[in-house]
């Protein structure tokens, strides 16, 4: 069931007075509590760590938030790890998990003294003999036939990352004769994933491979990262993953598998984002225009430019009325946006109330992966993010883009 809007219809009235609409709004005490809740999930696992998905909302405000609370930073880019940087996370605190990357990405991870997971073999050659390995390194493994991918992520086989497990063995021998001292082993199999067995058949399969691999390798596995993916009740008659019952299953497996390997103790770690910030961010829009032909339109003033999951993966976003959820929900329309493409839908024939002009509409479940993948196509906008903070007080902590910063890189001097 999608989180309740933290603002009143009247809060949310005067707030948009001063805000132009779209935009995002944030609620850090939900954020908050949901990583206590993930830390005391795994509180058995001595330094265990959530490396948030800077990808899921890349805003350096949010990162202070969580990694006030303990998380680290999973960082796949070089102006994500700009972002952990002045954050202020700093070396193994954050985790560079990058694919077909650059020399200059790897440099700048390894200057900040990130865990540096490696996408392919090759990269072994590669960073070494660029910029020498560090420490520690990490490898992202990809079983191929042996997981089935869950709908969002897809096959495994036909994913571009990650290491067979042919190649893990490999790999780890040839940063054995490399000097490396420190091993990590990594996947990333799921995407929004409500079934928590899918994790913990993860957590079996990894332990697995650290098992063997210390058997061949000789090779003693620091951590394991079990990836993120943890999902979120985006439709109202889903429910989330029970963190604690996931966490003692994992336990039970650790128990079985790992202790008795003589291999304990073992850090666990993961890497999500969306669960972390997707259930306390709305997009908050305003009804525009109406259009009745084949089908009833409800027009507002965001688009596909500002929350791109709709159009792009048919993904379910629960809107509401705040002014108006009292009133019966019997209206079947679209919620469309202004964008020059067919797929610019929020809602394809949903149940509403009915919608007047001006009036304000919240689309929930939006902190992960709606910001984030904003564009400019159609010359769109992207939108200002706002903060409601502990105290009940709102602070801008991204500013809406103007037409001088869509042009700022055009040369136009010689127009």
């Amino acid at each position: 069931m999608p989180r309740p809007f933290p603002l009143s219809a009247d809060e949310l009235t005067h707030l948009a007075d001063e805000y132009p609409t779209p935009f995002y709004l944030y609620d850090e005490s939900g954020i908050r509590q949901t990583c206590r809740e993930l830390a005391q999930a795994f509180h058995w696992v001595d330094g265990f760590r959530n490396f948030f998905a800077v990808k899921a909302l890349p805003n350096p405000h949010i990162l202070k938030i969580v990694h006030a609370e303990g998380m680290g930073a999973d960082c796949s880019s070089r102006a994500e790890l700009v972002l952990a940087e002045k954050s202020g996370l700093r070396g193994e605190e954050i985790m560079f998990t990058s694919n077909n990357t650059p020399l200059a990405e790897y440099r700048a991870a390894r200057d900040l003294g990130a865990v540096l997971n490696l996408d392919d073999i090759t990269h072994i050659d590669f960073v070494q003999k660029t910029i020498g390995l560090p420490e520690l390194v990490s490898f992202r493994y990809n079983p191929g036939p042996a997981r089935t991918g869950n709908v969002i992520i897809g096959r495994p086989e036909e994913a571009k990352y990650g290491f067979t497990e042919e190649q893990l063995f490999e790999g780890y021998r040839q940063l054995r004769k490399l000097g490396v001292r420190r091993f990590a082993l990594h996947t990333m199999v799921a995407s929004n994933e409500l079934d928590g067995n899918f994790f913990v058949e993860t957590a079996r399969m990894l332990f697995d491979l650290v098992v063997r691999i210390h058997q061949d390798c000789g090779v003693r596995m620091e951590f394991v990262n079990l990836g993120g993916g943890i999902g979120i009740p985006y439709r109202p008659e889903d429910r989330p993953v029970d963190l604690s019952v996931l966490s003692e299953n994992i336990r039970r497996l650790y128990d079985e598998m790992i202790r008795p390997a003589g291999l304990d103790p073992l850090r666990i770690v993961m890497e999500n984002g969306r669960m972390v910030t997707g259930p306390h961010g709305f997009l908050v829009t305003r009804c525009l225009h109406h259009k009745h032909i084949y089908r009833d339109y409800v027009g507002v003033d965001a688009c596909m430019a500002h929350l791109m999951r709709p159009g792009m993966y048919g993904a379910y976003h629960h809107i509401t009325v705040p002014a108006r959820e009292q009133e019966p929900h019997d209206r079947t329309v679209d919620v469309v946006g202004s964008l020059c493409e067919n797929n610019d839908k929020f809602a394809i024939q949903r149940s509403l109330p009915n919608i007047e002009r001006g009036d304000l509409l919240v689309i929930h479940d939006a902190g992960a992966h709606g910001h984030a993948m904003g564009f400019q196509y159609n010359g769109k906008l992207r939108c200002a993010e706002l903060l409601l903070q502990p105290d009940g007080s709102v602070r801008q902590i991204r500013r809406a883009e103007t037409l001088d910063d869509l042009f700022a890189t055009l040369d136009m001097t010689e127009l």
